[in-house]
C-alpha cells in the first residue's frame, strides 16, 4: 500500500473497526451462504474479480482499485488475487467481462455496474455458476449477494442544501440549472431525488438534464443550451451531480461571461477541490472511498470463504429485482473551502502541496490552506 493509501486507511480505521473485526474472522460460518456459493471450504487462496465501470472519473483507478486490492491481500495473508477489468463506460463490454470472469472461475465478483439493468443477466450467470456478487457503489439488478455504497439520496440532499445556502436571497428571484447524471446509473436517480426534495419549491429550476454517460463534454453542451434558452443574466446557480461535469459546466459559464455563481459537485476529485479553492466551484461531496472499498473487500472475502455477512452488513436494501440485500451505507460530507483540511487532507486523500501546486498557491494562501 502506498503512503497516501496507508494514511487514508488509518484515518478511517476507527469508523470501520466493527467491519474490520468481522472480516478478520469473527463472523461465524453460515450454512446458507456456504450452500449458495459453493465455496465454504475456501481458505485464503481465493480469486476476486473486480469490475469497475469507467476510467474517466479519477476515483476508480486512483482510489477504489488499489484500496480493494490492498485490503484483499491483507485479509488473505497475501494469498488472495484480484483479477481486474474496467468497462470504460460500455455496458456490453462489462457483460463480456463478467462472462470471462465466470469462465476463469473466480470465487467472488465485485461489480460497479455501467448500467444497473443491463448487468442483471450477467449477475445471474455468475450466481448460477456458484459465484457470489457484491454490488459496489451502484446497486446492480439481478441476484446480488451484498451491496456497499453511500446514502445516495443524502448525497443529493447535501448538494441541494449547500446550493440553497450559497444562493441565499437569490434563490427567490433567479433560476438554476440542474445537471443530473446518466439515466443508466441508479445512483444518479437517487442523487436527483434527494436534490429535488430540497430544491423544489425553494428555487425555480429553469432547465434540467440527464447527462449522457456522465461526460463533462455532454454537460458542457447542455449548459451552453441552458444559457442560450434562459439568458446568462437569469441563471443564479447550477446543481451539478459530480465534479467532472462541474468542470464542463464551469467552462461553458466562463465562455458566456458568467462568473461568481455557485456550482455543486461530488467525488472530491483533485480538479474539483482546486476549483473550490479558487471559488469557481462552490462545493463537492466528499465520500470516504477507503471505507467503502474496504467494506467491499471484506464482503467479498467472506462470501468467497462461505462466511456470513451478519457482522459486517447491518442494513438491508431492496433493488428492483432482489429484496433485503445485506448492505453497508457509508456517510458523506459536504466539502467546501472551509473544511478541506478536515476532510481530504486529514484523511490522506491529497496533500496540501498537491492541491496548492502552481497557479493554485495564491488562492490556497488566501484561504489559509498551507
Amino acid at each position: 500500500m502506498n503512503t497516501r493509501m496507508r494514511r487514508a486507511a488509518v484515518a478511517i480505521a476507527a469508523g470501520a473497526m466493527a467491519v474490520s473485526l468481522a472480516a478478520c474472522g469473527s463472523a461465524k460460518e453460515s450454512g446458507d451462504s456456504a450452500d449458495s456459493t459453493g465455496s465454504a471450504k475456501k481458505g485464503d487462496d481465493i480469486k476476486v474479480g473486480l469490475l469497475l465501470p469507467e476510467n474517466a472519473t479519477a476515483r476508480y483507478e486512483k482510489f477504489d482499485r488499489p484500496l480493494i486490492e490492498d485490503k484483499v491481500k491483507e485479509l488473505t495473508n497475501g494469498k488472495g488475487e484480484v483479477v481486474y477489468a474496467n468497462a470504460k463506460q460500455d455496458a456490453s463490454t462489462q457483460n463480456q467481462q463478467v462472462d470471462t470472469m465466470v469462465t476463469n472461475k473466480v470465487d467472488v465478483l465485485i461489480v460497479d455496474a455501467v448500467d444497473s439493468k443491463a448487468i442483471a443477466g450477467s449477475v445471474k450467470k455468475a450466481k448460477d455458476a456458484g459465484i457470489p456478487v457484491v454490488a459496489y457503489d451502484r446497486l446492480a439488478e439481478g441476484p446480488i449477494d451484498a451491496y456497499t455504497s453511500f446514502d445516495n439520496e443524502t448525497v443529493g440532499k447535501t448538494q441541494g442544501e449547500a446550493l440553497l445556502k450559497a444562493l441565499g436571497d437569490k434563490a427567490k428571484d433567479g433560476q438554476i440549472v440542474m445537471m443530473n447524471g446518466s439515466s443508466t446509473d441508479p445512483n444518479a436517480a437517487q442523487f436527483k431525488k434527494g436534490a429535488h426534495s430540497v430544491l423544489d419549491g425553494k428555487v425555480k429550476i429553469g432547465r434540467e438534464y440527464d447527462t449522457k454517460e456522465w461526460k463533462p463534454e455532454n454537460a458542457n453542451s447542455n449548459m451552453e443550451g441552458a444559457i442560450s434558452a434562459l439568458g446568462k443574466d437569469k441563471i443564479v446557480g447550477v446543481y451539478s451531480a459530480n465534479d467532472g461535469m462541474a468542470g464542463g459546466i464551469i467552462t461553458a459559464l466562463k465562455a458566456a461571461g458568467i462568473a461568481d455563481i455557485p456550482v455543486t459537485g461530488q467525488d472530491a476529485e483533485l480538479a474539483g477541490v482546486q476549483r473550490i479553492v479558487t471559488g469557481e466551484q462552490y462545493m463537492s461531496v466528499y465520500k470516504p472511498y477507503p471505507q467503502e472499498a474496504e467494506v467491499a473487500a471484506e464482503m467479498a472475502v467472506n462470501l468467497a470463504q462461505g462466511k456470513s455477512l451478519d457482522s459486517i452488513a447491518k442494513d438491508k436494501v431492496d433493488s428492483p429485482t432482489t429484496k433485503a440485500i445485506p448492505s453497508v451505507l457509508v456517510p458523506v460530507v459536504s466539502l467546501t473551502k472551509d473544511n478541506i483540511n478536515d476532510t481530504v487532507i486529514k484523511d490522506g486523500i491529497y496533500t496540501v502541496s498537491e492541491i496548492c501546486s502552481g497557479k493554485y498557491k495564491a488562492a490556497c494562501d488566501k484561504i489559509g490552506l498551507k
